[in-house]
């Protein structure tokens, strides 16, 4: 089976409607997962025999998904490009308005409670981030991804597409200016000194000054001339970080930015803007700050065990 249809209506071309799904989608990395997600259920009704695009279809869907005991997330992340899927193809005349209301209604797997997430320590993250001899191409670069990340909370996507014009001066101290986040938001982000510095080297040593910040490097280590993809920032930073002993992905260095904030004082309200979060709840949710590790209730039970 190569297409969907729906009753009585003309048969959904799958290349057709995920083209304009993946379209729509701004992030290279929300392409590449809903992408995935998409092949996956239409492979899965082609096995099942399912030819008709309908709520009970993508139910059935969830119901195979639960099976394979997939985490809540795993599963969401699924019956979201699913119902995307379906608002797209009614947007365009290929999906009855009502039958993409019903699968918009197909409810997800339900989430209880909130996972901590990984951020380092600053003695992890300053034993990363430290400068040492190595004056290779690669080295600097690599630490000047590390510093921004670390440095000023970037999401990977949002650090692949820095160009060397956002690097300005505003009353006084360097910033990333008219970044563009999550929903094309846009926020001016303050930088640290250090990770300025670190730019600074890998720029004059790779003779960058215009364009993009960070670049692609051939097995010999010269710039490549090709724009990083932020999936190859995502394995710059593993690699990076495995090199120390550390376990960290790009988003464990935001997250790391985010606590050592808080821990130093910084007010929510400016962590949230530099983590360009729409709402602070969010930001309250992303630090864990109803949850205190360092003073927590089981140092406090009283017992003596000696």
């Amino acid at each position: 089976m190569n297409e969907l249809s729906v009753p009585e209506r003309k048969p959904i071309g799958w290349d057709q409607v995920r083209a304009l799904v993946l379209d729509a989608l701004p992030s290279p990395h929300s392409k590449r997962v809903y992408g995935k997600a998409l092949e996956e259920f239409v492979n899965w009704a082609r096995e099942q025999g399912i030819d008709a695009f309908t709520k009970a279809a993508v139910q059935r869907f969830r119901v195979s998904l639960e099976e394979k005991h997939l985490a809540p997330s795993s599963i969401n992340v699924r019956l979201t490009a699913v119902r995307k899927l379906a608002a797209e193809a009614a947007d365009n005349g290929l999906l009855d308005p009502q039958l993409a209301a019903g699968i918009g209604r197909v409810k997800g797997a339900p989430q209880h409670g909130s996972r901590l997430g990984r951020w380092l320590t600053v003695e992890e993250a300053s034993l990363l981030l430290r400068d040492r001899e190595d004056r290779s191409l690669k080295w600097l670069r690599d630490r000047a991804i590390l510093c921004l990340l670390i440095g000023a909370g970037l999401r990977r996507e949002e650090l692949a597409g820095l160009r060397v014009d956002q690097i300005q001066q505003r009353e006084g101290r360097w910033v990333i200016v008219d970044l563009i986040g999550k929903r094309q938001r846009i926020r001016t982000v303050p930088i640290p000194s250090w990770a300025k510095e670190a730019l600074d080297r890998w720029l004059e040593a790779a003779e960058i000054a215009q364009d993009r910040l960070f670049r692609a490097m051939d097995k010999a280590g010269r710039v490549a001339g090709e724009a990083l993809s932020s999936q190859a920032v995502y394995l710059i930073v593993i690699g990076r970080a495995r090199q120390f002993g550390l376990s960290l992905a790009p988003h464990d260095a935001r997250r790391t930015f985010a606590k050592l904030a808080h821990k130093g004082h910084v007010p929510i309200e400016q962590i949230q803007l530099s983590l360009g979060h729409e709402s602070i709840m969010t930001t309250e949710k992303y630090l864990g700050v109803r949850q205190d590790l360092s003073d927590a209730p089981c140092d406090h039970l009283g017992l003596d065990l000696h």
